[in-house]
């Protein structure tokens, strides 16, 4: 039986337009309840449902005046409202001429989705799991991840609009796969809508947010200290964003290291452009900028946990800094750009003895860049400088400077002829006795 209401079904107080006003609907009204309503008497061409605080209230707009002026003119004479799912429908004239910004961002197609993770451990999710789900139907550009009231939230945004539909299409309210999910959580949900953003803004990679187009973008410290949640990988271990900048710290420093040995060790896995050095928690630490992030990986595996000298001295701890460009404002003894037409070749110091005393300086050309290819860790003993050579003993007497030259020229040619890893026609970098000379010598 209809609903019976005092209201007037009918305001006269508007001028006509072929937009109506619908008004006392069920809440749950569709669109395509109204499209049938006004069907009889044209063409409706666009709708607004739901509208109003309590959602009863739409709009309908006729393709002509003169269909929505027949549809008011004959529920007026009728003795037969108009009806919704049984409740009685009042019409008026809009004041407005057209129906503007019926779609929401959710039903305009874009390259970028609105995730809604759904189930009782849906914030566990990681933005690598999301990332592996997403990018099976392609280049994922960017990912940020949020909570809202209507639960944990994720934007994936795609190069365009027909990679985002499919993935849509594929995954709307499909569950995560069991084997990408830690085997604590639960199922999870994903209920995907369209966004209305086209370009996401990522200023830090974190476990919040990635930018997999800008591999330059500094690490956020919540990233790498662990503070909320962990990148994970699919083996369950922390992984730790790369970058082209290491965080070298030094532990067990026995004789000084200054910033020319550094160059020297790290410049044989390819060009250095910036070194920073600095105290810290009461050790030196220092910052290596490499050009790209594939040299500073490669430098890393290699050197992480070697030491600088024989007997576990200077032993080195590699990090990715969230750094990507250090600003290098001076060049002197703690700092230097290698970049600038200006900055000094690096020069070689031999470090002091055990006793303590300084030796005289030794010079020699810049350390040589090589290609790191040829320096595979290998466990043939004749490659490493045997210790009675290269060991700090004791510290002889002084020669004469002319004798000390003529031994030094002899010792590089004899570790030229027996270092296989050494490229035809050049000279060993020189540094003091005792210190890793390559990739090949470093010292576990």
């Amino acid at each position: 039986m209809a609903s019976v209401s005092t209201q007037p079904q009918f305001r006269y107080t508007q001028p006509p337009s072929k937009v109506l006003h619908l008004r006392n609907l069920p809440w749950e009204c569709i669109e395509e309840e109204l499209i049938e309503l006004g069907k009889p008497f044209g063409k409706v061409v666009n709708t607004k449902c739901n509208v109003g605080a309590n959602r009863n209230q739409a709009f309908i707009e006729f393709s002509d005046i003169n269909q929505a002026i027949a549809m008011i003119s004959y529920y007026a004479s009728s003795s037969e409202p108009a009806q919704v799912r049984g409740k009685t429908v009042y019409l008026q004239y809009s004041n407005r001429q057209e129906i503007v910004n019926n779609k929401t961002a959710a039903d305009v197609a874009g390259n970028v989705l609105l995730v809604t993770i759904e189930g009782a451990d849906a914030r566990l999710v990681s933005i690598d799991v999301l990332h592996l789900v997403f990018s099976a139907f392609g280049f994922v550009h960017k990912i940020t991840t949020f909570e809202k009231t209507a639960g944990f939230q994720a934007l994936v945004q795609f190069s365009d609009q027909e990679t985002a539909t499919s993935a849509k299409d594929a995954l709307d309210g499909r569950s995560i796969p069991s084997y990408l999910l830690p085997g604590n959580l639960g199922p999870c949900t994903l209920k995907i809508t369209y966004s209305g953003h086209s370009d996401l803004s990522v200023k830090f990679q974190s476990h919040r947010s990635r930018d997999y187009t800008n591999p330059y973008l500094p690490v956020a410290q919540s990233a790498m200290e662990g503070n909320g949640q962990s990148v994970m990988g699919l083996d369950g271990k922390r992984l730790e964003a790369e970058s082209n900048v290491l965080l070298a710290s030094i532990e067990n420093m026995q004789y000084a290291v200054t910033l020319d040995v550094l160059h020297m060790v790290f410049s044989s896995f390819g060009p250095i452009q910036k070194i920073a050095m600095f105290d810290k928690n009461g050790g030196l630490q220092a910052l290596v900028q490499y050009p790209d992030v594939q040299t500073a990986i490669v430098a890393k595996e290699a050197l992480e946990g070697h030491c600088i000298y024989d007997g576990g001295f200077c032993k080195l701890h590699l990090s990715y800094s969230r750094h990507t460009d250090l600003s290098i404002k001076v060049n002197n003894d703690r700092s230097r750009d290698y970049t600038m037409p200006t900055a000094p070749p690096p020069v070689m110091n031999v470090q002091p003895s055990v006793s303590g005393q300084q030796q005289a300086p030794m010079s020699g050309p810049p350390s040589q860049q090589y290609n790191t290819a040829q320096y595979a860790p290998s466990n043939n003993n004749q490659n490493f400088i045997p210790q009675s050579q290269a060991g700090w003993g004791p510290a002889p007497p002084a020669p004469h400077p002319m004798q000390q030259q003529q031994q030094q020229q002899q010792q590089q040619q004899q570790r030229m002829h027996h270092n296989p890893y050494m490229p035809p026609g050049t000279m060993p970098p020189q540094g003091g006795p005792g210190m890793m000379q390559y990739p090949g010598h470093i010292h576990q």
